[in-house]
């Protein structure tokens, strides 16, 4: 059933739900995913999100969603001199990604202390969003619940060891997605969980063997 947000959009600034609404949303995944604010940012559009971005403010919602800032914010139309005065670098390119979708967006991202993040994903309507690429790996997600992403090494236990532990922390799985690049080679585990995940828990994930980087969307975090 259709809830009111899918009848009437979000509740936002700016003149277009995907180009705008969207657009922020893109850059608070990211940001959650970083695990803090970026000190230096490379944004390319792609697309329609080239074409016209710059018109419905795209540009200036996906900086704003790495300030973390949300769709209704009335900061979003000044997110430029905010991030001048926040200390966050950030250049702003187009670039033709082939087989995109025309509201595409990749991010390369930067912060002391932090593993870089690349992350790849285009606006759907509606203010939502689906994430396509993460550090050039193919994936698949909304980012509406909250979502554990695993890089590993594609080798036998890795995945009954990270449902194990999560078991243990009664942490109940929505759904799993597995992606690789290559048999042996890197692979992705994107697992929607109902509940949130501890960061004792991730470092333990950390920790294990075969694992390469652990991160966790909270979607609580972007409410």
């Amino acid at each position: 059933m259709a809830s009111i947000f899918d009848i009437l959009g979000p509740v936002m600034v700016g003149p277009s739900s995907s180009h705008t609404a969207g657009a922020v949303k893109i850059g608070l995944v990211a940001r959650q995913l970083l695990g803090t604010q970026p000190e230096k940012a490379e944004i390319y559009l792609s697309g329609s999100f080239a074409a016209t971005g710059e018109g419905h403010g795209t540009d200036k919602a996906l900086v704003a969603g790495l300030l973390g800032m949300k769709p209704d914010d009335m900061r979003i139309p000044g997110s430029y001199e905010v991030a001048k005065e926040e200390g966050m670098d950030f250049v702003i390119k187009k670039k033709e990604i082939r087989g995109a979708h025309p509201n595409t967006a990749y991010l390369v991202l930067e912060a002391e202390g932090v593993a870089p993040l690349k992350i790849q994903a285009y606006s759907i309507g509606g203010g939502r969003i689906r994430v396509s690429k993460l550090d050039d790996m193919d994936v698949n997600f909304s980012a509406e619940h909250n979502t554990l992403i695993v890089h590993n090494i594609d080798q036998p236990g890795c995945v009954s060891d990270v449902a194990n532990v999560l078991s243990r922390k009664k942490i109940n799985i929505a759904t799993m997605q597995l992606f690789r690049d290559k048999r042996g080679g890197f692979a992705v585990m994107v697992v929607e969980t109902d509940q949130v995940i501890s960061q004792h828990a991730l470092e333990w994930l950390r920790e294990m063997e075969g694992i390469l980087k652990v991160t966790f969307l909270n979607v609580s975090g972007m409410v």
